[in-house]
């Protein structure tokens, strides 16, 4: 398929500034695909969809305080640096993202909060990416704590505001767990405990796996032919009590949902030759769009996505191009909440 066939209208009043006031309040569009139908409902009516047996897959996943704002030695500059990933731990380095890019070079020092925390850029790695060392004697867990101080939550630049005190509950799901994403899994972020525990008294099992969520899933595509997008990787954990869960519901013909895109690249990374999950560490660069054949899952939770993003297209993928399409179209026109802090959908 071309880039161009996930190109829609977005009215700019459609993407959520703020969560709902209670996260399973959010809208829930439930679409049929074997009918074809499509329903009107609040996310905690959710429960009535699965049945005792079935399975949910969850990303427990947990978002760090990734954005610092600093300054540049002697010039005072105030910079942007985001932290992408830790390259090694004993040595405090970090793949990052900096802006103003121009102003960032080898050799360059950066001070954060009132001089606390230093760091030495020691390599260009993209136009806007940098290899940083934090140059910090203390102990690793001081270490941590101060980034989680005077980091920001790192919520998407498409969210036209300043990250506030809220953003540290709600850009992260309440059955977060291992640090290491710098997204938050949002499909996840309408949950509640009495979401989960209602689920649980149905008989419905929980399964976790873990994929530390990178800005690849926001990267825009382009190239129109979507064969040659390559996707950045990133880096994910699936153990065996997950897998048992899942793969008993495969054998007795349940329901299996993945929670969000991030929960259905993992588990399409890791299919056995007889089509059933398997325990995996490592990474992934799945890039899935129509057409294409899932083997583990049959439901899918998600958001309302951004226009040509990877993560529309592995929706379309599942629901079916055409189906999605018309339900992105009622989506806008019944003023549906879209992106991170929006809405979600049922694919079943």
């Amino acid at each position: 398929m071309k880039l161009s066939e996930f190109k829609f209208d977005l009215p700019s009043g459609l993407l959520a500034q703020y969560p709902a006031e209670n996260r399973d309040e959010s809208r829930l569009m439930v679409l049929h695909r074997d009918s074809g139908k499509i329903e009107h409902k609040l996310f905690k009516d959710i429960i009535n969809y699965f049945d005792e047996g079935d399975v949910l897959v969850n990303n427990n996943t947990k978002v760090f305080p990734a954005r610092l704002y600093g300054n540049k030695e002697k010039t005072g500059a105030k910079i942007e640096v985001f932290l992408l990933r830790e390259l090694n731990r004993e040595m405090h380095l970090w793949d990052v993202l900096v802006d103003p890019a121009r102003k960032i070079r080898v050799g360059n020092k950066l001070y954060f909060g009132d001089g606390e925390l230093v760091a030495e850029v020691i390599d260009n790695t993209t136009s806007r990416g940098r290899t940083i060392r934090f140059l910090y004697e203390g102990e690793d867990e001081e270490f941590y704590q101060l980034i989680d101080a005077l980091g920001e939550t790192p919520i998407p630049k498409e969210i036209n505001r300043e990250a506030e005190d809220s953003d540290r509950e709600r850009y992260q799901t309440i059955y977060a767990k291992h640090v290491g994403a710098v997204a938050a899994p949002t499909a996840g972020l309408h949950f509640t405990p009495q979401v989960m525990k209602r689920l649980e008294l149905q008989g419905v099992d929980i399964a976790s796996i873990t994929l530390h969520v990178g800005l690849g899933a926001f990267r825009p595509v382009d190239v129109e032919d979507l064969t040659k997008h390559k996707m950045d990787s990133e880096n994910y954990f699936i153990e065996d009590g997950a897998v048992d869960l899942v793969n008993r519901a495969l054998d007795s013909k349940k329901r299996v949902c993945a929670v969000g895109t991030t929960v259905m690249r993992s588990l399409e990374s890791s299919v056995s030759a007889a089509s059933r999950l398997k325990a995996y560490e490592g990474w992934t660069d799945k890039f899935i769009f129509p057409p294409y054949d899932f083997k583990i899952c049959n439901a899918l939770v998600s958001n309302f996505h951004l226009p040509e993003s990877t993560l529309l297209m592995m929706v379309s993928a599942f629901g079916g191009y055409e189906f999605v399409r018309e339900a992105y179209e009622t989506a806008i026109k019944e003023k549906y909440r879209f992106f991170t802090y929006g809405d979600a959908m049922l694919v079943l």
